[in-house]
């Protein structure tokens, strides 16, 4: 598609000197132990790899491949044309947004610049990736707009053919709420629907997951398509099982805020066949807990950091 047209060289000359992180001196100490995960660990890369590059980004996906992940994780919403595009909020953010004026936008206004209120081409004229990210100082800054799924899909699937790499598999996360229904997005049918038609005209249902809080659109699709893999995203304290019978099924994957992670969630999430995979999970020390604890996967803003994890074939 015309709107992504750059050179293949160009991620390559933007990441060259994009060196592993240290992680307060973790990543780089030598005397640590090194554990390896098995090849069936699910490690993700949380909107592509939000530590390093801007989230949600095409480059972002494609160093989240080149790094090793499993997983692309990612956001979606829907514009007013019904295109399905990647963005965290309904909105452009004022933490790494810019109006097609080029001047950042305030917190206050943000939300004045609805996502659902937009035709796709329209939103194409803010930049998400020049700005300082306040939380990720490391961040490449690049210039980024919102691209469509579709475009990251055929990128990364052309990237991991092209490269000898396995194809990725597609953790999507529905952005919506009660609150927001007609305003922010669609209902959580059509929201639900208008994804799947990507999935399904893009060909991999087998290697996506649908994710979200707003248990709704799980609710839609698992009675619809029971056969799509589907995750709760959970950062409350009522527990696991009052969460599935809010649910009301078992779903494939239960993914918890990391810090909700214990033994008993662990056994919890085996004796009902659920993998357990834990969000966002920036330090290596954590990332080795959770291991020796026994989840499925990790969800991670810096893959660099998951390295020395990883099984020596996926390095």
């Amino acid at each position: 598609m015309a709107e992504f047209n750059f050179a293949p060289f160009l991620i390559f000359l933007l990441l060259g000197s994009c060196m592993p992180i240290s992680d307060s001196g973790k990543a780089s100490d030598s005397n640590q132990k090194r554990m390896q995960v098995s090849n069936d660990f699910d490690f993700q890369g949380h909107r592509g790899c939000r530590g390093l590059l801007p989230e949600n980004s095409i480059e972002g996906f494609l160093y989240a491949l080149d790094l090793g992940v499993t997983t692309l994780e990612m956001d979606v919403v829907i514009t007013a044309d019904k295109k399905v595009i990647l963005s965290h909020e309904p909105f452009f953010s004022h933490l790494i947004c810019r109006d097609p004026s080029g001047n950042p936008i305030s917190e206050t206004s943000e939300k004045e610049h609805s996502i659902f209120q937009m035709t796709f081409a329209e939103t194409q004229n803010y930049d998400c990736g020049s700005s300082d990210h306040p939380w990720f100082p490391d961040q490449k800054k690049i210039p980024s707009t919102k691209p469509l799924l579709l475009s990251v899909i055929d990128t990364a699937e052309l990237h991991a053919t092209s490269t000898g790499r396995p194809l990725p598999y597609y953790n999507i996360e529905t952005k919506s709420t009660p609150e927001g229904d007609h305003t922010m997005h669609p209902g959580p049918e059509e929201f639900s629907q208008l994804l799947l038609d990507v999935i399904f005209e893009k060909g991999i249902q087998n290697r996506t997951i649908i994710q979200s809080f707003d248990i709704r659109t799980l609710q839609y699709i698992h009675e619809k398509y029971p056969d799509i893999k589907l995750a709760i995203l959970v950062e409350n304290q009522a527990g696991a099982k009052k969460n599935l019978e809010s649910l009301g099924f078992v779903p494939n994957i239960y993914s918890p805020e990391h810090v909700l992670v214990d033994k008993d969630l662990v056994e919890f999430c085996r004796v009902q066949k659920m993998k357990l995979i834990p969000w966002t999970v920036n330090d290596k020390a954590e990332m080795k807990a959770l291991i020796d604890l026994g989840v499925d996967g990790i969800i991670s803003d810096y893959p660099d950091r998951f390295i020395d994890f990883l099984p020596a074939g996926n390095r």
